[in-house]
């Protein structure tokens, strides 16, 4: 067995398993934890809210039940992080948002109640871009997060605090969401494993929505078997989500006796997915990968996705319609941030959402109410259904011939801070590569090339509806391959001051 296929100490597989068989303390674990997120996340900027009293109560009750015999759930005793945009029940959950600042949730979302139910410890909720609106953090209302990797460049977004939370050694695993990439690019740029599922696998129900037919919530970790593990624990139907689908994970797919054999399997290459634009960074990498997997067995063979081109323009024009019917609640009568005004209730209205929403927010509703306006909507929102549906047709037909295809998760590597922000458009075309998934509702996942250097390469895969059993047997079989050790980030291998891990 390869260096690469061994078990970090650190991951949740082995804090769980420690937890339960008494070799290790849930309630030391959580205090080692938030001593690195004290030491450094001044310089990473990861979190948004801390809840070291709740999560430590909850681990000295995990170490009690196991004094006194109970049997511990999976994620027994393991620190997680969750994106801010998740409802955590007396937790506030601002979504990066002034116009949410003090909100505090009365309930929990599914997602986070089977993390608990899991008995999983909750250390805090991550920072995003506002609303989940962004690539790369930077436009959260409080402050950017920083890369682990290079503090002087972005982490991605808009889950950037989920990835380098996990990046920076400040917790085994995270939530993030995706609507466009927003858990597959941060993973890339943070050298992280990010699932996106596939849309109505795992529940949205306490999913702060942006755009609901393309929102979904899937775990970040530092390899293939945790996120696997994250997922059957998230997955399943909600009576709270009536979008979640009746399914279950297959695990007949899986080799574990020999998981670098991918004998007979099918992969795709999407030659639009390898554009002469792609940063020679990223190509070189990923074509590492692949001829790794084409030397494990793997039957490779070019497809054609022809309506790639059209994904990003269909994607602005889905979300963003979405989201200024989604965002219209927060209206400082229902929710939100208010500012007195004595005139009339429109003009409070108007007076507190321009207070309370960012330029990338306000900019984001206004595209989406004016495609849905009288008049443009057949033009825009109409047009871009029609698109969707080509595109889903695209993966369809290739899906036809193959198991499943990979290809780069980012065109790029991370960018440095304030590079892209006052260019929308080239901050927009970061999410090329991911947005197609979800227009299509079909699962993706990005796992780092461990050889990229100096900064992370994600490779994506992506399969048909519910074939996540399959990307996870190709992205477990791409890290036992690699030549590679688990890659850590400088902040996660920087010793805590005082002597703590």
């Amino acid at each position: 067995m390869s260096a690469a296929a061994s078990i970090p100490e650190d991951s949740a597989r082995a804090i769980a398993r420690g937890v339960r068989d008494g070799s290790r303390s849930a309630e030391a674990t959580a205090r080692s934890y938030f001593d690195r997120i004290e030491a450094f996340d001044d310089r990473v900027q990861a979190f948004l809210t801390l809840d070291r009293e709740g999560a430590l109560a909850t681990a000295r009750e995990i170490d009690r039940r196991r004094e006194a015999g109970e049997v511990l759930g999976p994620l027994a005793g393991v620190p997680i992080a969750v994106k801010d945009n998740l409802c955590t029940k007396g937790l506030r959950t601002t979504c990066a948002s002034k116009m949410l600042d003090a909100f505090v949730p009365p309930y929990d979302a599914t997602v986070v109640r089977r993390l608990r139910d899991a008995d999983a410890v909750l250390l805090g909720k991550t920072n995003l871009d506002e609303f989940a609106m962004g690539s790369s953090t930077e436009n959260s209302a409080y402050n950017p997060t920083r890369n682990p990797w290079a503090l002087d460049r972005v982490p991605g977004g808009s889950s950037g605090g989920s990835a380098a939370a996990v990046a920076a050694g400040f917790a085994p695993l995270s939530l993030g969401s995706d609507t466009g990439g927003s858990i597959r690019q941060p993973a890339s740029l943070c050298g992280v494993v990010g699932l996106k599922p596939t849309y109505g696998r795992v529940s949205r129900y306490g999913l702060v929505a942006f755009a609901s037919s393309l929102d979904q919530v899937g775990p970040i970790t530092n390899d293939v078997a945790d996120a696997e593990l994250v997922f059957s624990i998230l997955a399943g139907p909600d009576p709270n989500d009536d979008t979640t689908a009746h399914s279950t994970l297959d695990t007949t797919k899986r080799s574990p006796s020999n998981r670098s054999d991918l004998s007979g399997l099918r992969i795709g290459i999407p030659s639009e997915y390898f554009p002469d634009t792609l940063a020679a960074e990223v190509r070189g990498p990923v074509q590492a990968a692949i001829d790794r997997l084409r030397g494990a067995g793997a039957d490779l063979r070019e497809v054609t996705l022809p309506h790639t081109s059209a994904a990003i323009a269909t994607y602005y024009v889905l979300a963003n319609s979405e989201a200024s019917s989604n965002l219209a609640r927060f209206d400082a009568v229902r929710y939100g941030r208010r500012v007195d005004d004595p005139a009339d209730s429109l003009a409070m209205m108007a007076k507190s959402r321009s207070a309370g929403l960012g330029p990338e927010v306000k900019r984001r509703i206004m595209l989406g109410t004016f495609a849905l306006s009288a008049g443009y909507y057949d033009a825009y929102y109409g047009k871009a259904l029609a698109v969707r549906d080509l595109l889903r047709a695209d993966f369809a037909n290739a899906f036809a011939d193959v198991d499943a295809l990979v290809a780069p998760t980012s065109p790029l590597v991370a960018f440095p801070l304030g590079s892209k922000v006052a260019d929308p458009v080239s901050m927009y075309l970061c999410d090329i590569l991911t947005a197609s998934a979800n227009l299509a509702g079909i699962p993706a996942l990005s796992v780092p090339c461990r050889d990229a250097k100096p900064l992370p390469v994600g490779l994506q895969i992506l399969g048909p509806h519910f074939g996540e059993s399959t990307l996870f047997r190709i992205g477990a079989a791409h890290e036992e391959l690699s030549p590679e050790p688990l890659p850590r980030s400088p902040v996660a291998t920087t010793a805590v001051p005082g002597g703590g891990s």
